[in-house]
């Protein structure tokens, strides 16, 4: 026979981890190096992402 994978729930620790400080507002930003130019603005922007929940929010220059 094969071999059995227990599944079970994740606990709501597991399922929140690192999910709490982002909805009070505190994320940990990080710039995102891929795209430094807006088209749309024709200036040159940061854009910043949380590393926690991927929110994004962009700085022009």
């Amino acid at each position: 026979m094969s071999d059995v994978i227990p599944f079970r729930k994740p606990s709501l620790k597991e399922k929140h981890k690192g999910n709490t400080l982002c909805r009070h507002g505190h994320h940990k930003w990080e710039v995102d190096k891929t795209k430094q130019f807006d088209v749309k603005q024709g200036k040159l922007v940061t854009i910043y992402h949380c590393v926690r929940c991927r929110k994004q929010k962009v700085m022009s220059i």
